[in-house]
């Protein structure tokens, strides 16, 4: 689950398969009771692992979804910079249609 920007997506790229919930809906998006909940996101007892940019806002959002519920949620230490500094793999961040919310998309190619 990829809480950064769409800036820092567009600029850096995105983790292949990863679900883009914008740190500003996340609780909208992944709440089991909510309206506006991403249909991707899966149950309570899925396991979803947050990378923000540098590791610092991820460990947060953990901590928020295992107050929702979500009890095998983890962070990825050092963010998406870690991920890229030990190579592993990112491509290229794909537009949202004009028209959709955010946080609402599949995961990415």
């Amino acid at each position: 689950m990829d809480i950064r920007s769409d800036a820092q997506r567009a600029r850096d790229g995105v983790v292949p398969g990863s679900l883009h919930l914008p740190r500003t809906v996340l609780e909208w998006r992944v709440d089991p009771t909510s309206p506006w909940r991403n249909p991707h996101v899966g149950g309570l007892e899925r396991r979803l692992v947050v990378l923000c940019d540098h590791g610092y806002s991820s460990s947060l959002a953990a901590a928020t979804l295992v107050d929702l519920g979500f009890h095998q949620a983890a962070d990825v230490a050092g963010g998406f910079e870690a991920w890229v500094a030990a190579g592993l793999p990112v491509s290229e961040a794909r537009a949202a249609p004009g028209d959709a919310l955010p946080g609402m998309g599949p995961p990415d190619a």
